[in-house]
């Protein structure tokens, strides 16, 4: 079982930067040719935050500060931004996550939900310091709204089809390692 957890973790790695790959395909695709009125959530943003808060040893920091610049260059945002952002968002959901082990669902939900907040009043007081011209606020509170709300349905189906949830008290880590 030893030499096989180096095996399960570049796996998981693997799987994580498949899925974020089609969800940027599927962004990128030019399925309409006029602006829509409204802004879908952030898969990328809550398939990570889901990972960062279950199995933080499957996204380590290198690997998403690639993705977010990654979103950031190719999404056409300030590059570095939003991904520093996020990256210290992750960053603080990684070290409250074993307290947040033995709560329940709610308590993750409304921590994620503090920090997309957050990291949204961040970003937009930034851009707003150096007047960069930003979406509408209204557009931005239904891109958060709708990132808050499709959160619990992305842990549901990273934890029933792709296998990442929390560790229970007494679990082995993938090292082998009491958790």
């Amino acid at each position: 079982m030893a030499d096989r957890a180096p095996y399960k973790i570049w796996l998981m790695r693997v799987l994580f930067v498949t899925h974020v790959t089609a969800c940027m395909f599927v962004l990128l695709m030019p399925l309409q040719t006029l602006p829509r009125a409204w802004a879908g959530p952030d898969l990328i943003l809550a398939l990570s935050f889901a990972w960062v808060l279950r199995r933080p040893e499957f996204v380590p920091l290198p690997l998403l500060a690639v993705v977010f610049l990654l979103c950031d260059l190719l999404f056409q945002r300030p590059p570095g931004l939003w991904a520093a952002i996020l990256l210290l968002t992750s960053e603080s959901l990684r070290k409250r996550a074993p307290g947040l082990r033995d709560q329940t669902f709610v308590s993750e939900w409304l921590t994620v939900t503090t920090m997309l907040i957050t990291a949204t009043l961040v970003y937009r007081l930034a851009l707003a310091l150096v007047f960069v011209e930003q979406a509408p606020i209204g557009l931005s509170l239904i891109h958060l709204l709708m990132t808050i709300f499709a959160y619990p349905f992305v842990a549901l189906f990273s934890e029933v089809f792709l296998g990442v949830r929390k560790p229970a008290p007494g679990d082995l880590d993938t090292l082998g390692s009491r958790i």
